[in-house]
């Protein structure tokens, strides 16, 4: 199972750009009205201005009206856009315990650790024919941990040092890939025991996908997640 992230991601991208330049261009004609003193070029620009940006709001919110929450089952595949190429990440394991580390240098969770294995992989087959083989280093992700009364989680950063004695350090989402590889890393989170039906959510983490049509970081828009629930053991999966 599959989901994109955005969907249609060229046209959405292309309105996007097109739509800043139409509100840059009003913007000249109603600065170049104000400079000349020309009311209709000024009442021009401003009116394109008001009319751009309404319609984009309109567009962006009603996309967003329309959109739901989608679960992955462990194993599915979100992707995200790269332009000329994809990156496709899936959960592939989880375990819960209460302590992490070293024996002689355990830490004991607030709640409850959560640790989740996800493996990013750049799909080379949808890579545009022009590519090449180039390396890409991913646009920066942002990983949270949310339960079934929307209450939102952050990486434990005392989990992951703790975790990371033990394992070593994660590959960072940040690692950059040539087409067909892939890595995994590890997350851990520190949630209250009473966390319920948790599931992992990985976005992008740029400001501008907030303006892009489609995208689950604009406004009111649902998200895609992964059921950290069906997750295998960790120690069923391999690094």
């Amino acid at each position: 199972m599959s989901e994109f992230m955005p969907h249609f991601a060229p046209i959405v991208v292309l309105l996007f750009l097109g739509t800043v330049l139409l509100i840059a261009a009003s913007f000249l004609t109603l600065l170049y009205g104000a400079v000349r003193r020309s009311p209709f070029l000024a009442r021009l620009g401003l009116g394109a201005v008001v009319t751009i940006v309404s319609g984009y709001f309109v567009l962006l919110t009603g996309v967003s009206f329309a959109s739901s929450d989608e679960v992955l089952p462990a194993g599915g595949r979100k992707y995200f856009c790269e332009i000329d190429c994809h990156l496709a990440y899936s959960l592939i394991g989880a375990q819960t315990t209460a302590a992490l580390g070293p024996e002689m240098e355990q830490v004991s969770a607030r709640g409850k650790f959560v640790v989740v294995r996800v493996k990013t992989w750049f799909d080379e087959r949808t890579i545009s024919p022009h590519r090449g083989n180039g390396p890409l280093t991913p646009n920066a992700r942002k990983v949270i941990l949310v339960d079934d009364s929307e209450r939102r989680f952050a990486v434990s950063l005392e989990g992951q040092t703790a975790f990371a004695r033990l394992i070593g350090e994660p590959t960072p989402l940040t690692q950059p890939l040539r087409p067909g590889e892939s890595y995994t890393t590890d997350f851990v989170f520190d949630v209250p025991m009473d966390a319920r039906r948790l599931r992992l959510l990985i976005t992008e983490d740029d400001a501008e996908t907030r303006l892009v049509i489609g995208h689950e970081n604009s406004l009111l828009h649902k998200k895609i997640y992964f059921s950290v629930d069906s997750a295998p053991p960790l120690a069923q999966v391999a690094r």
